[in-house]
């Protein structure tokens, strides 16, 4: 049997062991563990203090799965910057990924209520609205839907929606967005985004709602963003000297300036 060690349980030293295995990558991201069987085996323990090592990981964010899952290798999350205004395209493209869109809906409509009034402008105004897929390396991660006053809009009609940054390519245009507010909360997917980002209901997602402004203050674009939140982490730089610099913490979420399209 697994001996007992002066700085931890036998289930610590199998989760001491798999998450060396995990750093030194001799277990790979998306790779998955030997089975319980396999490990009480080779540690010579119960399943049971296996499952414990196994639960230790997840609770670290090293592996998922479990309850009928073979557990595997967590892929690193993509760390999302809120304190800088940048394109997903960009910003896949800074880490070395391949972003893609698939354009779901591209509409001129009456605003709703809540567009409407994050806007500045009256409801029934007309306005553009589109709902993009967003993928990386092909997998899907997050599901844009916008909302842009009317002079801004119509600008769509002309650009590629699917093939890159539609901040890009409105900027082309002459569009500057100068800032935007934010709020960011988790929340369970519902039916449409658990289908469109390939996971269960009810799965935890983060959802970012945005209303971006002209250099002037005028609001152009009002939009949520439901990322999976098992693809995407999210940072935030902060500054003493600055006294709400970064995010302040909220009962209803997190208010910040941050990414755009």
């Amino acid at each position: 049997m697994l001996a007992r060690t002066q700085t931890g349980s036998r289930h610590a030293t199998i989760a001491a062991t798999l998450r060396e295995q995990i750093s030194s990558g001799e277990l790979v991201p998306g790779s998955a563990l030997p089975s319980e069987a396999v490990l009480s085996g080779r540690f010579q323990v119960s399943r049971g203090t296996v499952r414990q090592a196994l639960a230790a990981l997840r609770a670290e964010g090293l592996v998922v799965g479990g309850r009928g899952r073979a557990p595997v290798v967590r892929r690193p999350g993509l760390a999302q910057s809120f304190d800088q205004l940048v394109s997903f395209t960009l910003w896949a493209q800074q880490l070395g990924r391949t972003p893609s869109a698939r354009t779901l809906e591209l509409a001129r409509r009456p605003a709703a209520a809540e567009p409407a009034k994050q806007l500045g402008i009256p409801a029934g105004t007309p306005v553009f609205e589109y709902k993009r897929l967003r993928l990386l390396d092909g997998e899907p991660v997050m599901v844009e839907r916008t909302t842009l006053i009317e002079p801004i809009g119509r600008l769509l009609l002309d650009c590629d929606l699917d093939g890159g940054s539609v901040y890009g390519q409105l900027g082309d245009r002459g569009v500057e967005f100068a800032e935007a507010q934010q709020t960011i909360a988790a929340i369970a997917a519902g039916g449409e985004d658990a289908d469109l980002l390939g996971i269960p209901r009810r799965s935890p997602i983060l959802e970012v709602r945005r209303r971006a402004l002209d250099p002037g203050g005028t609001p152009l674009e009002w939009s949520y963003d439901r990322y999976r939140g098992d693809a995407f982490e999210i940072t935030i730089h902060n500054q003493h000297a600055l006294a709400r610099s970064g995010v302040a913490l909220r009962a209803s979420g997190h208010d910040g300036v941050g990414a755009g399209r």
